[in-house]
Parts: structure tokens; sequence; C-alpha cells
């Protein structure tokens, strides 16, 4: 079976004055994303917390080889803060609240925060 078109498709007839009804044209401007607001992520000392733990901590939840966790252990230990890495602020609240968690669940006090980058 063959359709066959019967009558021509209607066109908008153009406005008095040809077209132009004196609308404005708006110009595109360019929109600029702000960077993400990063974040430090320190973790505290406490007296209680191994320090064979935290190591661990820096390495599975920040990826640090051995010698650099170790390195960020002492500082915690000796400076009471230490620094961990720098994330956008979803992810760092994402990774204190992991490090909290497995604290918790090593039944460990230890602390965890982060701060905006100044």
């Amino acid at each position: 079976m063959i359709f066959m078109v019967t009558k021509t498709p209607r066109t908008r007839p153009l406005p008095p004055g040809g077209g132009d009804s004196g609308a404005a044209v708006l110009e595109r401007q360019a929109q600029r994303t702000q960077p993400p607001s990063m974040h430090h992520v320190v973790l505290l000392n406490d007296d209680f917390t191994p320090m064979e733990f935290v190591v661990l901590v820096l390495q599975e939840f920040f990826n640090k080889d051995r010698e650099s966790a170790t390195q960020i252990m002492l500082k915690i230990h000796l400076e009471g803060r230490g620094v961990c890495g720098v994330f956008p602020r979803d992810i760092a609240a994402t990774k204190v609240d992991q490090v909290l968690g497995a604290a918790r669940q090593a039944g460990h006090p230890l602390q965890c925060v982060h701060e905006p980058i100044e």
C-alpha cells in the first residue's frame, strides 16, 4: 500500500512587517562554575589508639604506602594532629565517616575531622 500526500503542508504566515516583530535577541553569556572547595582531612592524637591502627587507617582509606603512613602517624603522635589528605568537601566528609566508623568498630577513640583550606 502506498500513501501519498494530498495536501501541501501548512506554513505559519509571517507577522506583518516581514517577520521582525521588534523582539530582542539575547546574547549567550559564558557560565563559569566554581571549583569545589577543598578540605584537609585531619587525624587527631589520643593516648589510647595504637600507632599500628593509625598506620592501617592511613593505608586503607588514604592509599598511603607504609612509609608515608608511618611518617604521618609520627607527625600525629608528636604534634597532636596530622593532615591525611586534601579532598573536595563531600569526599572529605565521607573519608571522616569511614575513619570514624572503622575506629568505633575496632573499639578505638580515634578522632578525625575535615577543615576547609583557607
